[in-house]
């Protein structure tokens, strides 16, 4: 499987952007998805996680309630809306893939990622 992250970008504090992950290879409806991000200096840390089926869902505890991940399995993309933005947000986010769905960043079973997308939120 082969991940292609984008939508980041520049945004005010208080705006919204919506990333996208796109995937490659047939596998990609049996597996768990998830963002990360790494801001700079610091370690790369879980924030989003979503189920082949995308029954289940888990989020890092700063972005619940901001956040919405989300996959469309017939197009092959997981997504990651982002609402409410602060200058914390700040990172390069990357997406994951596994086969086990995961819901923080104590997980070492990531098989995939992808390139990472910048998001800075200005304040």
């Amino acid at each position: 499987v082969q991940l292609q992250a984008s939508g980041g970008g520049l945004v005010q504090a208080g705006g919204s952007l919506r990333l996208a992950c796109a995937a490659s290879g047939r596998t990609f409806s049996s597996i768990a998805m998830g963002w990360f991000r790494q801001a700079p200096g610091k370690e790369r840390d879980f924030v989003a996680s979503i189920s082949w089926s995308g029954d289940s869902t888990y989020y890092a505890d700063s972005v619940k309630g901001r956040f919405t991940i989300s996959r469309d399995n017939a197009k092959n993309t997981m997504y990651l809306q982002m609402s409410s933005l602060k200058p914390e947000d700040t990172a390069v986010y990357y997406c994951a893939a596994s086969p086990y769905l995961w819901r923080d960043s104590t997980f070492n079973g990531i098989n995939y990622w992808g390139k990472g997308t910048q998001v800075t939120v200005s304040s």
